[in-house]
This record gives C-alpha cells, structure tokens and sequence, in this order.
C-alpha cells in the first residue's frame, strides 16, 4: 500500500533522510523504533507531504504521491496523529471531531458516535474547548479526529509521550482495537517494547538510515542489537 524508495531529505544543508527505503502492505501494523534525532519524525513528514524531499519517491498504491500537500495525502486515506497532538484549542471536542469528516466503507465507518465510544471521556466533554482538556485527553481526541477522516493507514508519532501511565495503557488498548479493524498503522514511540508488541514488522533507524528491519518478534528477541541502535 505505502511505498518508500530511496527517500533523502535535508533541512538546509543538513542532510537528514539518507536513502530510506521500506514497504507497508495494507493492513499491516508497522513500528519505527530510533534514538531521538535519528530521522524518524522527519521521515513522517516527509510522508505526509509537509517537506518535500531532494531525492526518492513516495508511493501509494503503485502511484507517486511524492511532496503531495498534506490535505491531499490525507484524502488518500492516510491519518496523521503528529506529536505534539495539534488539536485546534479554540474548538469543542465536537467541532474537532467533525472537522476532519469523511465517510468511510457502508457500516464500517468512524462516525462520531463510534468514536466516542471508543473515548467515553471525549463524550463527558463533548462541549468542552481543546484547550480545556488534559493531556491524556487531547492525545485522545487527536487519535479520534484521525479516526474521523476513515483512513486506511494510521500514522501515530509519539502517540503516548508524557502520559500519565493508566492514559498510557488506554492508549495502547485503543491502538490494539484499532489494528483489529484492518487499518494499517505505523507507529513511533519510545517505548520500544510496547512498539514491538503491538506491531507485526519493525525498522530501526540510525543517523537517517534503515540499519536493521525484520519481524516484530524477532527484533524484540535480539537484546544485542536493541542495546546497540537503542542503548537499551
């Protein structure tokens, strides 16, 4: 489904994404694992079109999206959670739901009611201003509003940094129920383990490259190369 082929991206004339290549099949959950400042957020955004790569392509299903703007890679049907959440704090918890509204497959589809499901505290604060939210709470609607737009692949960048541990856990619960619907999803978190379990492939990155890739599982076996591009 998403395609990346020898992708190199600079911030001025610092060259950051060095030759990144990898393939995610539809429905596949899919980790990011890398020390901070190894190119991973900036891989992100690469793919959501927010920078424009000097060199590779980008692809989706076989057609070449590279350095689309973002709100046509969302009509894709990809779904960005970024770090940092980006709610818009001036809207309810409803308008920031509805904003991002897109109908999805007949009976299948995130509508606001299956999402508030999915958050019972976003439907106790329904009315309430971004803003006026928790932490815990704005990582959930943020989660929620991507959910809105029905995407065949979910982006989460960081999707439980600086949570409380219990918002941590309801956090992973919902991305596992996610999965299960057959969205694909990529993940980045610094909790490697939780990555690994939630996920079926995984790469490590290092210095803006790919330096090890294989299956989940395997991955979180090999302690020894864990300690050496995670130091852990």
């Amino acid at each position: 489904m998403l395609g990346i082929d020898d992708l190199h991206t600079y911030y001025g004339d610092s060259h950051i994404l060095r030759g990144v290549a990898l393939a995610l099949p539809a429905s596949m959950s899919f980790g990011l694992l890398g020390r901070n400042g190894m190119g991973k957020t900036t891989l992100i955004r690469t793919l959501m079109g927010y920078v424009r790569p000097a060199a590779g392509r980008v692809l989706w299903e076989g057609r070449d999206v590279t350095g689309l703007a973002p709100e046509r890679i969302a009509r894709l049907g990809v779904g960005y959670v970024p770090e940092g959440r980006g709610i818009f704090p001036n809207l309810s918890v409803r308008e920031n739901l509805l904003v991002s509204a897109r109908t999805g497959p007949a009976g299948k589809d995130w509508t606001l009611e299956r999402v508030l499901a999915t958050f019972p505290r976003l439907a106790e604060r329904l009315h309430h201003g971004g803003q006026q939210l928790s932490g815990g709470e704005q990582q959930m609607l943020a989660i929620g509003r991507a959910l809105m737009t029905n995407p065949r692949l979910l982006i989460l960048d960081e999707a439980t940094e600086g949570l409380a541990p219990l918002i941590v856990a309801e956090i992973w619960r919902v991305i596992s129920q996610i999965r299960a619907t057959g969205i694909a999803t990529l993940i980045v978190d610094r909790n490697y383990r939780a990555v690994l379990a939630q996920t079926e492939r995984a790469v490590v990155m290092e210095k803006g490259k790919i330096v090890l890739a294989g299956e989940s599982k395997d991955l979180a076996a090999d302690s020894i190369a864990l300690m050496r591009f995670l130091g852990v």
